[in-house]
């Protein structure tokens, strides 16, 4: 099976611009294709996931692709699923999360003698000149269907600022700067960027006259994929400083049943035969497609080493409260004060709670035991010497858990 027809049978292409084309262009490798990130953040999400496997798997055949970041567009913000403007940037901020994210992409992507790019396009729309791009690219855009797409749709309900007007026609630049510098024929992303993609494409074509097209992906979990990465404490990381290995890989073997199979064919790299097999299973014996699922992940992410230790603890907070491989954390005499650790900072460090707030509404809801005792005083002080040498467990909720030991 060539990679466009596995692309197909794995449920990622949403939409394309001329299928023969792209088919014919990508089963040659001879695409050059960009996906867009904009450093919104310091961190990629699961949100994120999907293109970078598509990217890795477009590559494994010989394409190359183009990571492009949006130190330009990210000043602005793209309005797609947006109810709200987004916060503004500072430079400092934007450069600082394209620094975070060019190593995380890096995992994924061989940017070695140009097998691939990594580019910025604030290196080029910084340099526009506003006249010129009003009298160049401007007159290739109807109001009219602007205001149509669905990107601003949303956006328009609650009032479309003219500075978010403006995203769609800098992401259309972008294709036809890419295009014209880096030989770049194609573009991809997720299905909800469709307009903006039709958009660069036709400005292309208009322009220059030249063979360019355009390809969506499905959204993970279709029409829940605004659900991906979403978690009851927040976004779903991959830098593990914000979401553990071990948080990772429990989001994903906690995922709804009916989401498995999808999960699998659209982002793990097994082949679809093996897939086939793990589809077969069902009631309970689902738990073991999901375990390969979250294990495959993890371990593109965080490392075989990482994603070892993740399943060894997941599978000991299933088998009766052992605790002998769960996630641990090691307590010296400078986390103590006069003998004494407070129940909330045991829980950030931890890395149960991302900051003392959020464990103290964990405690107040009553989500917190620590050694099988439930914990709903904030205030509550743990004593050094309630620590023998095996260890105690902190649980937040019914699936967050650790060991805490104490160094002599």
């Amino acid at each position: 099976m060539q990679i466009y027809e596995e692309l197909v049978a794995r449920g990622l292409i949403a939409q394309v611009t001329d299928e023969k084309e792209i088919r014919d262009l990508v089963n040659q490798g001879k695409a050059t294709f960009y996906i867009g990130f904009d450093p919104t953040a310091d961190s990629l999400h699961v949100g994120h996931f999907m293109a970078l496997c598509l990217m890795k798997r477009m590559q494994m055949a010989g394409n190359r692709p183009i990571a492009l970041m949006g130190g330009g567009t990210g000043v602005i913000g793209d309005p797609s699923g947006r109810s709200d403007l987004r916060k503004m940037m500072t430079d400092e901020t934007i450069q600082h999360n394209i620094d975070c994210f060019k190593k995380q992409i890096s995992k994924f992507i061989d940017f070695s003698d140009g097998k691939a790019l990594l580019v910025n396009n604030g290196d080029w729309l910084r340099q526009l000149n506003y006249l010129e791009l009003l009298r160049d690219i401007a007159p290739h855009f109807s109001v009219n269907r602007m205001l149509a797409a669905e990107c601003y749709k949303q956006r328009m309900e609650k009032g479309l600022t003219f500075l978010e007007f403006n995203y769609m026609i800098l992401q259309a630049y972008d294709f036809y700067y890419l295009y014209q510098h880096y030989g770049c024929n194609m573009q991809f992303g997720g299905d909800d960027q469709w307009s903006n993609m039709l958009a660069g494409t036709e400005l292309v074509r208009r322009k220059l006259g030249d063979d360019v097209y355009a390809m969506t992906i499905n959204l993970l979990l279709n029409s829940e994929g605004k659900k991906m990465g979403k978690t009851a404490s927040g976004a779903v990381w991959l830098d593990p400083n914000k979401t553990s290995p071990f948080d990772f890989y429990q989001y994903w073997r906690n995922v709804d049943d009916a989401d498995v199979s999808k999960c699998l064919r659209m982002l793990t790299f097994l082949s679809l035969e093996e897939i086939a097999e793990l589809e077969k299973l069902e009631g309970s014996q689902i738990n073991k497609a999901k375990e390969v699922l979250a294990f495959e992940l993890t371990k593109m992410v965080h490392g075989e080493e990482e994603a070892a230790k993740a399943q060894e603890g997941a599978r000991a907070l299933f088998s009766a409260g052992n605790a002998a491989d769960m996630p641990t954390v090691t307590l010296t005499a400078d986390d103590f004060t006069d003998g004494q650790i407070g129940i909330l900072t045991l829980l950030v460090k931890a890395d149960l709670a991302p900051s003392n707030a959020e464990a103290r509404r964990n405690v107040q809801q009553g989500g917190v035991t620590f050694d099988g005792e439930k914990v709903t005083d904030p205030k509550t002080q743990i004593s050094r010497d309630t620590f023998d040498a095996e260890g105690k467990v902190l649980k937040r909720g019914k699936k967050k858990f650790c060991k805490v030991i104490v160094e002599d």
